[in-house]
């Protein structure tokens, strides 16, 4: 929800001072030129910000975007010096099926000599074998030792990923020291109410106190992402530049002084480097809806119903009743099912709407522009008219974060690509913290309601997503109806 220099800003007052990020979110919304905004935005700050082509772009064809990058882009983009690999291949299925489009992307990084970033949740065995076999060196999808273990064994190195939603270390942790040269940490997805408070130091500070060497630590967090992505950083040499931290002790990591090529950037946890402003480019035609257009009619018999999970970007599958009140599929705070609504953010068409069970929601709604991969607008509510609220919010703000109760809404606008503030980043992560608690405050027992909700859209993660195209099922790879011909469960 930051840019790049912005992020490097807060990330440096935790001793982070590169990443190797991928784009791929604001190329669904702009294509070629959102990449080309992040280069720039980045070449303004010291930090060294580093990152990946987009590979997926759209990540499906089952959803509405706002860019596409094919192999001449990509091609492109490679030309700039801070693209370091090709970044996640979420297609695995084109992968498995040596699809020819997805082929010559992942033959056109091999040319370069780039490494493949993958992303492959749940692939194990045969498979995990086969998808590595394509090139693909990383996957940061794992929640599991066991699927860990089998995408080492194939030839991956592994990103243990700590997210605001998404979280594996507990699970992987082990792997500090079981495969010391072949993992590294990830933060994907973190929220900036979570930057403010750590970063990789956190995680650090974490492997530690859980028995890991130090020395093993450093090597996953600092030396590992350099050799893999072969970044032009100071690793404390002769001739290097200084890039490094001075930390309190190797047990908290705490940084007490960060430099970037001999420039003191952060000092006793806070930054030296001023607030950038720029241009906020965008993309976004939506246009105010009315309550009427959200009401789900009642299909007649079972429906399915995703299920969110707290901690997970994984969904299930639930077959139930649902409740009614004339012809129309209503809230059902009591079991805790719930309309949600994916919204064309790049023209105007109608909603599409499907029910999810997680949220949590007793009364009000929450809205949101950032939905992976394509940035739609999201929403989930237990009343229509705050639902219909806080997404025309997101829309006459040309993106946004908002939660609506009682007719009042409080929105963070995101006007770069609707994804992004241009605010200073404490400012950015108190207000989406305050719209979190908001969130809560309506009901929500989730860690993180926003990004959780975000991933709702996330069509290339299993079971059941909804598009603004309409229900899909991650297993199948295939849309499918609310209507559902099973037996439901009871409760």
């Amino acid at each position: 929800m930051l840019p790049p220099a912005e992020f490097g800003r807060l990330a440096l007052c935790h001793g982070t001072i590169a990443c190797v990020g991928d784009p791929h979110e604001i190329a669904n919304v702009l294509g070629a030129g959102g990449v080309e905004y992040m280069l720039e935005n980045a070449r303004r700050s010291p930090f060294k910000a580093f990152f990946g082509a987009p590979s997926c772009v759209p990540a499906t064809p089952y959803e509405s975007t706002g860019g596409r990058l094919d192999g001449p882009q990509i091609e492109a983009l490679f030309d700039h010096p801070e693209i370091r690999c090709l970044s996640e291949m979420m297609n695995f299925p084109g992968v498995l099926a040596k699809d020819p489009g997805v082929m010559a992307k992942l033959a056109l990084a091999s040319e370069r000599g780039y490494p493949i970033d993958g992303h492959a949740p749940g692939l194990r065995g045969e498979q995990a074998a086969a998808y590595a076999a394509a090139g693909i060196t990383t996957d940061h999808e794992c929640t599991t030792l066991d699927e860990a273990r089998d995408k080492l064994a194939a030839g991956m190195s592994i990103l243990i990923r700590e997210g605001s939603a998404a979280r594996d270390f507990d699970a992987l942790h082990p792997l500090i020291t079981e495969a010391t040269g072949r993992v590294m940490l990830c933060s994907d997805d973190k929220h900036p109410d979570d930057l403010l408070s750590g970063h990789i130091n956190r995680l650090a500070a974490r492997a530690v106190a859980l028995g890991h060497s130090p020395f093993d630590l450093l090597r996953v967090a600092c030396l590992n992402p350099i050799d893999h992505y072969r970044l032009p950083l100071g690793r404390l040499r002769v001739g290097d530049p200084m890039d490094a931290q001075l930390v309190s002790d190797l047990r908290q990591f705490t940084p007490l002084r960060v430099w970037i090529d001999g420039e003191l950037v952060a000092e006793a946890g806070k930054s030296l480097l001023p607030l950038l402003t720029g241009p906020r480019p965008n993309q976004f035609a939506a246009r105010p809806l009315s309550p009427r257009q959200l009401q789900i009619a009642h299909p007649g018999g079972a429906v399915r119903v995703i299920q969110a999970r707290d901690g997970s970007l994984l969904t299930g599958e639930r077959i139930t009743s649902p409740l009614t009140h004339d012809a129309q599929v209503v809230a059902d705070t009591g079991r805790d099912i719930l309309p949600l609504a994916v919204i064309n953010r790049y023209r105007p068409a109608p909603p599409a709407l499907a029910l999810v069970n997680g949220f949590g929601i007793r009364r009000g709604a929450i809205a949101s522009s950032v939905a992976h991969d394509s940035h739609n607008i999201i929403a989930v509510g237990a009343d229509p008219d705050d639902l219909c609220a806080a997404i025309n919010a997101v829309i006459r703000a040309r993106g946004g974060v908002a939660v609506a109760e009682a007719g009042s809404v409080d929105i963070l606008p995101l006007p770069i690509a609707g994804i992004m503030s241009d605010a200073d980043g404490a400012t950015v992560g108190r207000h989406y913290a305050a719209l979190s608690d908001k969130a809560r405050a309506l009901g929500s027992p989730l860690a993180a309601p926003f990004m959780t909700l975000s991933f709702m859209a996330l069509l290339v993660i299993p079971e059941l997503k909804l598009s603004d195209q309409g229900l899909f099922d991650g297993r199948t790879f295939r849309f499918t109806t609310l209507a559902c011909d099973a037996a439901p469960v009871s409760g």
